[in-house]
């Protein structure tokens, strides 16, 4: 399971970094290459009895549209920096902060709704295996954008160079 969540992982963060792209093309090419969707991929790890699956079904589904939303903000943001880089400005770098920090924290909030309502759907323990492996996930997908995007003043330090 782990090699599949790793290749789920490699696929996402592949995306990432191209924040332009829409969720519909994103979610074409990771079925094209992997021929399973997120949820398919989903409900293969938390391998739920037919009676936890549909239960959990709902809650799935309502976590994956408030983190698509999110997600789309963290893109607009990351394409906001970009598009201001080479001017960034005290208003705008402050601006750009709060949003990200607001999304951070928006997405904790999330994980924190989705488990209380999982926990009611399928116990405990499932419900923080699918927040562990969503968390995992996004951690995963965090730092390949962080990877990506350089930090405020790097490209002037390599014009100095």
């Amino acid at each position: 399971m782990k090699k599949v969540c790793l290749i789920f992982i490699m696929a996402l963060a592949s995306f990432s970094s191209y924040a332009q792209s829409t969720f519909k093309e994103d979610v074409d090419v990771l079925q094209s290459v992997y021929g399973k969707t997120k949820s398919d991929l989903v409900k293969q790890y938390m391998n739920l009895s037919d009676s936890q699956s549909a239960a959990f079904t709902k809650v799935f589904d309502n976590y994956e549209t408030e983190r698509k939303a999110l997600g789309q903000t963290k893109f607009k943001l990351i394409n906001d920096y970009a598009a201001n880089y080479e001017t960034l400005t005290d208003a705008k770098a402050d601006e750009l902060a709060k949003g990200t920090l607001k999304n951070h924290i928006d997405y904790e909030k999330l994980y924190s709704k989705t488990y209380n309502q999982a926990k009611k759907a399928i116990g405990a323990i499932n419900a923080a295996k699918f927040i562990q492996l969503e968390v995992y996930l996004q951690t995963i997908i965090r730092s390949e954008i962080l990877e990506s995007i350089p930090f405020i003043g790097e490209l002037d330090k390599s014009k100095i160079q």
